[in-house]
């Protein structure tokens, strides 16, 4: 019996043993499956190859969307905010769409280069970017992937992303804008307009309502909690929804003011800027609650809503070149300007009479500037400013770009500003901002559609009309025959005196700055006036010797002579925003020019391979073995980036 027994417990443990060595992979349970195919070790393409293999697995890959969905949240995690948590989706829909805007994205960022090297304007890239028809948020979250890869790599590439971002985040921007115009005026918000103003000229920043309103809450518990040591029965310190503030008792009113005038100037220590005025970060409200300084409109909009969060009302006064608030101290509404107080908030919050602000200016003015004014009035001389700063600004793309955004700005609140639709149209024709190119969020759509809304408004500007008219239908006519780049080679005769070439880390002997070189001439080619500025007739070699446009540290571009200049000891980066629209990437001890500077310069990199071997003692390949179709350090970045991105996505 024992033996029998023992035979019929072998047989069935064979039996079960060779039961499990006819399972297969595909008998796992679908739970399991999916378990194992979301390692984070696989990628999307392994998935892909895994779906083809048999139905089984590609039913589990696909059928209840937790396999792709897991592979899009890897690749994609800045999205997870764009869908409601188990959301019903179909996540290999929403991977192929995402994966192929992505590609797009980059091929257009790719060839922007080639086609707007020269310009200071991108043009209808913008154009293309839409005509994509992809959703924006997949939109923005590439351009994000371009900007926060390798810091020293495809320097073109996150040079174009970047204004195209800038673009983007604008038009929304200005599209929030306009919505919020259309509100109710009892409804519109000071600070959330202020804010708009702010994030439309900082479009890349992080810069949101609910940030700046947690930082103004942050302020007013610290008001609430000096208040509650002076009075602990104050009403602000119950403040309930639906509270109508502290109506008509002047008293209550007054301690927070006082309260507030303590935490904000004392212990805090915000205060006007004075010795940096015109500084346009005065304006953005983002920044001064980061630095705790402003001008007095931006800081009159602080002290406003910080007052109304605690149940004082106070009101805006367009006063001339110095902006201030206003107190009523009747308890019913009054038109005599006498009945106020005016604070000024620039001023640490000093009270003053209506006399005493006149002293402010230094002369007298009518009733009519002690007013109260509505937030859409608030904006625009809040705007206004910004425009004054960069009608003040050197003429560089920093000014420039301040300039375009206020206009968009101002033009959106007033569209009917023949001033500054004429001063929009001049700055279009100097940028070279042509119908064709104009981005379609501005309110008017280039030079011709504003300079024919300005002559609809006002015939009388038919002279000044006439004449931008002209000469941009001139321009337009030129670009149609586009003038092939100049190639300078410095093997040619006339450049043997060159010392140095393009992409090499200098320093200026003279005034001591660093620099990249991004180009050069034989001989300087400034007018005679800046010659004679510039004084380089006190050169040993005048003007009569090799200058060279350099890229400096505080984020100018100028005209160097080559005896001013000397390769740096020790290479670093130029913090310069336009590195990348003139080269590829940083290399240890130099930058590597683009493919657009290596066709005007087609010599130079090698030249500068082999400065920076001799220079810095590295040991580098001789320019000769590196030479390839694309230039001495093969192909660019952008070009490897955009190959490695080319990962196919099998339906």
């Amino acid at each position: 019996m024992a033996t029998s027994g023992a035979g019929d417990g072998c047989s069935s443990m064979n039996g079960f043993v060779s039961e499990i060595e006819q399972k297969q992979f595909t008998d796992l349970p679908a739970e399991l499956l999916e378990y194992i195919l979301c390692f984070p070790v696989l990628k999307h393409v392994d998935i892909c190859n895994v779906s083809c293999s048999c139905k089984r697995l590609h039913d589990v890959c696909h059928g209840r969307g937790k396999v792709w969905g897991h592979q899009y949240k890897l690749r994609w995690p800045r999205l997870q905010k764009h869908y409601r948590q188990n959301e019903c989706c179909d996540w290999q829909k929403e991977y192929r769409t995402r994966h192929t805007v992505g590609l797009q994205i980059r091929r257009t960022v790719v060839s922007i280069s080639q086609r707007f090297f020269t310009e200071v304007v991108l043009g209808d890239s913008f154009a293309e970017i839409e005509s994509l028809g992809a959703p924006e948020h997949f939109c923005e979250d590439e351009l994000l992937s371009i900007l926060n890869s390798d810091r020293r790599k495809s320097l073109t590439l996150k040079y174009y992303a970047k204004k195209i971002l800038y673009f983007l985040r604008q038009k929304n921007i200005l599209r929030s804008l306009k919505m919020f115009l259309e509100q109710p005026a009892e409804q519109q918000s000071a600070l959330e307009g202020a804010l708009l103003v702010d994030q439309y000229c900082n479009p890349l920043a992080d810069v949101s309502l609910d940030g700046i309103s947690s930082q103004l809450e942050e302020i007013t518990d610290k008001v609430k909690k000096m208040l509650r040591i002076k009075n602990p029965s104050h009403p602000s310190l119950r403040v309930t929804q639906g509270w109508s503030g502290l109506r008509n008792d002047f008293d209550l009113q007054r301690q927070v003011v006082v309260t507030l005038n303590a935490v904000l100037y004392e212990q805090l220590q915000y205060k006007g800027n004075e010795c940096d005025y015109y500084n346009p970060l005065n304006s953005y409200i983002h920044q001064v609650l980061l630095r705790r300084t402003g001008i007095p409109i931006s800081l009159s909009v602080l002290y406003m809503t910080l007052a109304r969060k605690l149940g004082v009302q106070l009101e805006p006064v367009n006063f001339p070149n110095h902006f201030l608030l206003r107190w009523c101290q009747q308890q019913r509404g009054s038109g005599d300007i006498y009945d106020f107080v005016y604070i000024d908030a620039f001023g640490k919050g000093k009270q003053l009479t209506a006399k005493e602000c006149e002293y402010l200016i230094g002369h007298q003015v009518t009733a009519d500037y002690y007013n109260a004014i509505s937030t859409t009035e608030v904006l625009l001389r809040m705007v206004g400013n910004l425009l004054n700063i960069g009608k003040r600004g050197e003429g560089n793309e920093k000014s420039y770009q301040l300039l375009r955004d206020s206009l968009d700005l101002y033009l959106t609140i007033n569209p009917d500003n023949v001033q500054y639709l004429l001063l929009q149209a001049r700055l279009y024709f100097h940028l070279g901002i042509w119908p064709e190119k104009v981005m379609k969020c501005v309110v008017l759509h280039g030079v011709l559609d504003i300079l024919q809304h300005i002559q609809a408004l006002d015939p009388s500007q038919h002279g000044a009309v006439g004449y931008l008219v002209q000469h941009t239908l001139e321009h337009i006519q030129h670009k149609k025959h586009p003038v092939e780049p100049e190639v300078k080679r410095r093997s040619a005769p006339e450049h043997l005196e060159l010392q140095y070439s393009v992409g090499l880390i200098m320093k200026h002997k003279r005034s001591g700055y660093n620099c990249a070189i991004y180009g050069w001439d034989p001989k300087c080619t400034m007018s005679q006036e800046w010659i004679t500025t510039m004084r380089v007739h006190q050169l040993s070699s005048g003007a009569n010797q090799p200058f060279y446009n350099v890229l400096v540290q505080d984020g100018t571009c100028r005209y160097a002579a080559q005896e001013n200049l000397e390769p740096h000891s020790a290479p670093l980066e130029i913090a310069h925003p336009e590195v990348g629209r003139y080269f590829s990437e940083f290399h240890d001890s130099h930058y590597v020019a683009n493919e657009e500077l290596q066709t005007r310069y087609p010599e130079d990199m090698a030249e500068t391979l082999g400065t920076v071997r001799d220079l810095y003692h590295r040991l580098m390949p001789s320019p000769v073995q590196q030479e390839s179709p694309n230039g001495p350090e093969g192909p660019s970045q952008e070009n490897q980036d955009s190959q490695e991105n080319q990962d196919t996505m099998p339906t």
